[in-house]
């Protein structure tokens, strides 16, 4: 559970990443502020969850790509275990698609690595207080495609064996399906990420987030 920090108690962060540089350059810029304090570090999913049970953090900084288990799965498992658990997702990659994912998992906030210098120290605070926290990019994203019709389990299915290279017929076989029918959920798929063909929709589908890197 997360702790309330008072006036006169810094807000403590774990911070949760698979880089070592990456961590030291964070807990340096957060050891910096007089209203911050480094409560621990992770180096992966599992140890995150750990860590957290241990430390009780106020905020949780995570990263999303690290070997293992996920940052994702890391965030609904310590949302599991503390509903009221504040996470803050720090990732290289945007995508509207990975955004909804986590916030439905329950982060409270998402930022892009290349934007931690300007916006995360705010971005913690916002957080501990119980505000949202997402990059202007991310919003930028989450609004242009708030409309979009979303890719149903089957499409997201079929897309993901495309991108591992199957043909249509090959899919086919592994789903138990005919081959008009993914030919089908393909078509729908495009329709509604707005490509013509495989090798876009796949291009595509990886930078909203729907399939992994």
């Amino acid at each position: 559970m997360a702790s309330e920090a008072g006036l006169d108690r810094p807000i403590r962060v774990l911070i949760v990443d698979d880089h070592p540089f990456l961590r030291d350059g964070i807990a340096t810029l957060i050891e910096r502020q007089p209203d911050m304090a480094v409560a621990g570090e992770a180096g992966d999913g599992s140890e995150g969850i750990a860590r957290f049970a241990e430390l009780a953090p106020d905020v949780v900084l995570m990263d999303l790509q690290m070997p293992g288990i996920s940052g994702l799965e890391a965030i609904e498992a310590i949302r599991g275990r503390s509903p009221d658990a504040r996470i803050l997702v720090l990732t290289t990659y945007p995508g509207d698609a990975q955004v909804v994912r986590c916030i439905q998992a329950g982060a409270a906030g998402y930022l892009l690595k290349n934007g931690i210098r300007k916006e995360l120290l705010d971005a913690i605070r916002m957080v501990h207080t119980g505000r949202p926290a997402l990059s202007p990019e991310i919003v930028h994203d989450l609004a242009a495609h708030a409309l979009d019709e979303p890719l149903s389990d089957r499409e997201l299915e079929v897309l993901r064996l495309v991108a591992e290279g199957h043909a249509n017929k090959e899919i086919a076989w592994r789903l138990d399906l005919s081959i008009d029918t993914i030919k089908a959920h393909l078509k729908r798929a495009f329709e509604k990420l707005g490509v013509d063909d495989r090798t876009h929709a796949v291009t595509v589908a990886i930078r909203r987030g729907f399939i992994e890197r």
